[in-house]
């Protein structure tokens, strides 16, 4: 196996992770029977741009590192505001 088709697997891992946020928000929101973003939604957008900023430095591909780029400041402080915010019991 080639170091490019290495990337190519990490980069498809990378997209899967990121689209899988999709699906967690839908069944979120159907179980809930209304509009909700979960934790593991910004958990998923953080791996899954993670590896696709690998992806697309290997690429050397600038439009695509800076979006994945600023995609982890919101995805992080996203999370960070979840676990600054008062538990309810």
């Amino acid at each position: 196996m080639t170091a490019s088709t290495l990337w190519l697997a990490l980069g498809i891992l990378g997209q899967a992770l990121f689209s899988a946020r999709f699906l967690v928000q839908w069944l979120a929101s159907e179980a809930r029977k209304e509009s909700v973003v979960p934790p593991a939604f910004w958990w998923l957008s953080l791996a899954g741009g993670s590896v696709l900023l690998a992806y697309a430095i290997w690429r050397q591909d600038p439009v695509f590192v800076l979006g994945q780029g600023f995609g982890l400041l919101v995805y992080g402080r996203n999370l960070a505001l979840l676990s600054a915010a008062p538990r309810l019991a």
